[in-house]
C-alpha cells in the first residue's frame, strides 16, 4: 500500500517515525519534517519519494546506501546527527527519570581519519561465487561491496585481503567473518566461522599471509603467522592486542575519550581502572598515577602487562584478569583509590556501580558506548550519593545509531 506521510521524528536506531492513525510507521532513510512517499509493509515503510524534503537532508556520498546495512544516516548533515546523538543520551537518562541536560555538553565528533577496523563477511553462494562485504539492511544477505569510505587510510588493503582469504576459505560455503585491524606494523586480521584448519590448509594461509603481506593472520584468535608485530600506540606504550581483541573504533574517539577521563582525573594519584581492555586508559592515567587495571579477558591483560614492561617513564600498572560482572571490587577494596575509572561492554557495569555506590571514592568517570545501560548504572551512582557534574557524548560510529559517553560523578 502507497501512502503519503509526514516524518515526525527519528527512532532510535535511526529510521524516520510518521505517528499515523495505526501507530508508527518505521521508514529509513527519511528525516523529520519531510513529506514522503512510502510503500507499507506492517510498521515499516518503504521509502519511494522525499516530496517535500528537509533542510537538514544532503547527498549520500556511497553508492551502497540503502543497500548495505552500515549506514543508517549518510543522508542526515552532520551537525544535525551529532545533536540527534546528544538527545539519543539525554532520552536514556530521561528513561531512568534524570534530568541531566544542564550538565550535558555538544555531542564531539570524533570519526578523524575513519574506522581503524572493520568486519567484513564472506560466504560461497550455490553456484561457488564468493561475495565479500557487509550485511544488507535488516537482512543476513551480503551487500558485496567495492570500498567504503568510512575506514582509515590504513585499512586501505583490507577488503582485498578479505577477498583473496575468502576465495581460500569459503567454498565450505560457511559463512565467514573476517575481522582485520589496522595497526603500526600493518593488517592484522582474525578469521571467524572457519574452524580448525587443517595443517595442509595453514601452510597455505601463511603463504597467502606473505602475498598479501599481512602483519599477522590468526584462525579464532589462534594465531596462524606473525609476520610483523601488530602494534598499536596508547600513549607512550606499543600494544599488541590478541587478534580481534577491543578497540576502540577509530584512533580520534580513543584520544577524545581518555582526553576526557584525564581532564577529569587531572591530580589523583591512585586510580583504578575497570574494565580496562589492553588499556587505553591505564597508559596514559599511569603518567602522572599508579593504576590498578582489571579486565576479565586474561589475553587483553597479557597484552597489556607485556607492553607496560616496556612503556618508558610511567608510575606502576598493576594488572589483573578479573571478571568484574561476577566478582566486582568491594567498597573496602575500592576505598583505596583516589578515583575509578570504569568503560564495560554494552551490558553496562551494574554490579560493579552498586558496589562504587557504597563506597567513599571521591571522583568517578563513566565511560560507555550503551547510552541506556550508563543511564542505569548512573542512576545507581546518584541514588548512592554521587553527583554528576559533566557528560559529554562522542561520535565515532558516523552515520550510525550509536554514540559513545563520558560521564564524571563526584561526592559532594
Amino acid at each position: 500500500m502507497v501512502e503519503l506521510v509526514t516524518i515526525d521524528r527519528l527512532g532510535h536506531r535511526g529510521d524516520g517515525v510518521a505517528d499515523t492513525a495505526s501507530g508508527p510507521l518505521f521508514i529509513p532513510r527519511a528525516l523529520p519534517g519531510e513529506r514522503v512517499e512510502v510503500e507499507r509493509d506492517g510498521d515499516r515503510g518503504r521509502l519511494l519519494a522525499v516530496l517535500e524534503p528537509s533542510p537538514q537532508r544532503v547527498a549520500p556520498y556511497c553508492p551502497e546506501v540503502g543497500i548495505c546495512g552500515g549506514c543508517a544516516l549518510q543522508e542526515f548533515e552532520q551537525t544535525a546527527a551529532l545533536g540527534w546523538k546528544r538527545e539519543l543520551l539525554l532520552d536514556a537518562f530521561r528513561r531512568e527519570r534524570l534530568d541531566v541536560a544542564a550538565v550535558t555538553d555538544p555531542c564531539r565528533d570524533a570519526h578523524g581519519e575513519g574506522r581503524r577496523r572493520a568486519t567484513f563477511h564472506a560466504r560461497a553462494d550455490a553456484d561457488g561465487r564468493v561475495r565479500v562485504g557487509f550485511a544488507q539492511a535488516r537482512s543476513h544477505a551480503i551487500a558485496a561491496i567495492d570500498a567504503c569510505p568510512l575506514l582509515a587510510p590504513g585499512l586501505r588493503g583490507a577488503l582485498p585481503a578479505a577477498r583473496a582469504l575468502a576465495a581460500t576459505l569459503a567454498r565450505a560455503a560457511k559463512p565467514l567473518d573476517i575481522v582485520v585491524t589496522a595497526s603500526e606494523g600493518g593488517l592484522d586480521v582474525d578469521v571467524r566461522g572457519l574452524g580448525a584448519p587443517s595443517e595442509a590448509l595453514r601452510l597455505k594461509l601463511v603463504q597467502l599471509a606473505d602475498r598479501l603481506d599481512l602483519a599477522r593472520l590468526a584462525i579464532h584468535g589462534d594465531v596462524v603467522v606473525e609476520r610483523r608485530k601488530p602494534l598499536i600506540a596508547m600513549g607512550r606504550a606499543w600494544v599488541t592486542p590478541a587478534p580481534g581483541g577491543f578497540l576502540q573504533a577509530t584512533a580520534l574517539g580513543e584520544e577524545t575519550i581518555v582526553s576526557l577521563a584525564r581532564a577529569a582525573l587531572a591530580k589523583r594519584r591512585k586510580v583504578a581502572d575497570l574494565f580496562c581492555g589492553v588499556g587505553a586508559f591505564a597508559f596514559r592515567f599511569a603518567e602522572t598515577a599508579e593504576v590498578y587495571a582489571a579486565e576479565a579477558d586474561r589475553k587483553a591483560i597479557a597484552a597489556l602487562d607485556a607492553a607496560a614492561r616496556k612503556a618508558p617513564g610511567l608510575k606502576r600498572i598493576r594488572a589483573e584478569a578479573r571478571d568484574l560482572f561476577r566478582r566486582p571490587l568491594t567498597a573496602a577494596e575500592l576505598n583505596g583509590f583516589d578515583a575509578v575509572a570504569f568503560d564495560p561492554p554494552r551490558a553496562g557495569a551494574e554490579a560493579q556501580a552498586r558496589m562504587i555506590a557504597e563506597s567513599k571514592v571521591p571522583l568517578v568517570v563513566a565511560v560507555s558506548c550503551d547510552a541506556g545501560t550508563l543511564a542505569r548504572d548512573a542512576a545507581i551512582l546518584i541514588r548512592g550519593g554521587y553527583r554528576l557534574t559533566k557528560l559529554t557524548p562522542v561520535d565515532q560510529f558516523r552515520h550510525a545509531a550509536h554514540v559513545e559517553a563520558v560521564g564524571v560523578f563526584q561526592r559532594p
